[in-house]
């Protein structure tokens, strides 16, 4: 990928989605939930994980294959940012998903993280992207919104961090 390619996939697309949830944990053990990149298909559904490059740190390559029957999407991402136990950065850059992406943990007491993922997607296929989207958002959300969900369930058995 040239640099100009990964330099519009930083851009934020119009394709923005939002999902947050509370999880029963402190930050830090939530965090390092969140970046056991080769566990996020225990709760992401239908998607496997894994680093390509580096040590799932800043400028690692992700890849997540997700898979439904004989349907598949392959995500690339490069990790752009990590502060733990706050907060990392991704770019999104492969043919169909491009754009930044961020998952957020903010501690809200002892035992109470709340995370928040956010991306801002390029949409497909132009003008028809953009008229699909308000079609496609209520399904992106709610998907988002039931990973973390699964996520908060796995962090607070004690089965993930």
């Amino acid at each position: 990928m040239s640099s100009s390619d990964f330099a519009e996939a930083e851009r934020p697309g119009p394709g923005e989605v939002t999902a947050t949830v509370i999880v029963a944990a402190p930050a830090e053990r939530v965090f390092t939930a969140l970046t056991d990149w080769s566990r996020q298909g225990e709760w992401i559904p239908f998607t496997k994980v894994r680093v390509l490059s580096g040590d799932g740190g800043e400028g690692s390559q992700i890849e997540a294959v997700t898979q439904v029957g004989p349907a598949s999407l392959r995500d690339l991402m490069r990790v752009v940012k990590v502060d733990p136990p706050f907060e990392v950065r991704v770019v999104h850059y492969g043919k169909v998903l491009r754009g930044p992406g961020v998952l957020r943990c903010t501690q809200l007491g002892t035992n109470r993280t709340q995370v928040v993922w956010h991306e801002w997607f390029h949409l497909p296929a132009g003008p028809a992207g953009r008229v699909a989207w308000p079609l496609l958002w209520p399904g992106s959300k709610a998907g988002l919104t039931g990973a973390l969900r699964r996520f908060a369930r796995l962090v607070e058995s004690g089965r993930l961090a």
